[in-house]
C-alpha cells in the first residue's frame, strides 16, 4: 500500500519535489477545500468536567501545531476529552474498591484470628469482599470498552486527516486535449 503524499507545508519545507509550481498550487488549493477555517471550540460539557477540559487543551495545542485545528474535528476531539475523563474515573474508582476490599480483608483476618467473628461471620465478610472484587471486574470491563472506543476515535482521526491528504489532488488537471482524442477527431 502507497503511503498517502506529504502536505503541501512538507514538501516547501524540503524544497526539493518533482511536482511542478502548478502541481503544488493544485494540492494547496485542495488542502485548503478540506478545511473549514474555523478552530475548534470546547463543549460546555467538556469545560466543566476537570480532567476533560485539560485533555482538550493538550489535543487542541497539538492539533494547532500540527496545523490541523479545525472546528471539522471538533465534535469527535470533545468526545474523546469526555471518555478519557471518564476512563480516569473509572481507574479511580477500581483502586478506591480495591483499597476498600483490602482493608476489609485485612480486618476480617483480625477478627477471624483474634476469635472475634465465627466462621458464618467470616464467610458472609468473605462474600462482601468478593462483591467488591466482581465489582471491580465489571469496571475493568467497562473500562477496556471506553478505552477502545478511545483507540477508535485515535485511529479515527489518524485515518481522516490521511484520507483528508489523499483526497488532495496530486497533479493539476489537464487541461491539454487527449492525443488519442485529437487522432481519432482527424481521422473522422
Amino acid at each position: 500500500m502507497a503511503r498517502p503524499s506529504k502536505p503541501v507545508r512538507v514538501i516547501n519545507a524540503e524544497k526539493k519535489s518533482h511536482r511542478t509550481k502548478a502541481e503544488i498550487a493544485v494540492r494547496e488549493a485542495g488542502e485548503a477545500a478540506l478545511l473549514t477555517g474555523e478552530k475548534i471550540r470546547e463543549r460546555q460539557q467538556t469545560k466543566e468536567n476537570g480532567i476533560a477540559h485539560r485533555e482538550f487543551l493538550r489535543v487542541k495545542k497539538l492539533l494547532e501545531s500540527i496545523g490541523k485545528n479545525d472546528a471539522i474535528y471538533e465534535p469527535v476531539i470533545n468526545r474523546y476529552c469526555l471518555l478519557q475523563a471518564e476512563c480516569t474515573g473509572l481507574e479511580e474508582k477500581m483502586t478506591d474498591m480495591e483499597e476498600c476490599a483490602k482493608a476489609l480483608r485485612q480486618i476480617v483476618e483480625k477478627w477471624a484470628a483474634e476469635g472475634g467473628l465465627d466462621e458464618n461471620a467470616v464467610c458472609r465478610m468473605m462474600r462482601y469482599i468478593n462483591k467488591i472484587y466482581s465489582t471491580v471486574n465489571t469496571c475493568d470491563a467497562h473500562l477496556q470498552q471506553k478505552r477502545s472506543m478511545l483507540l477508535a476515535i485515535e485511529k479515527e482521526c489518524a485515518m481522516t486527516i490521511a484520507a483528508a491528504l489523499r483526497t488532495v489532488p496530486k497533479k493539476e488537471a489537464d487541461q491539454a486535449e487527449d492525443p488519442l482524442l485529437k487522432l481519432l477527431k482527424r481521422s473522422g
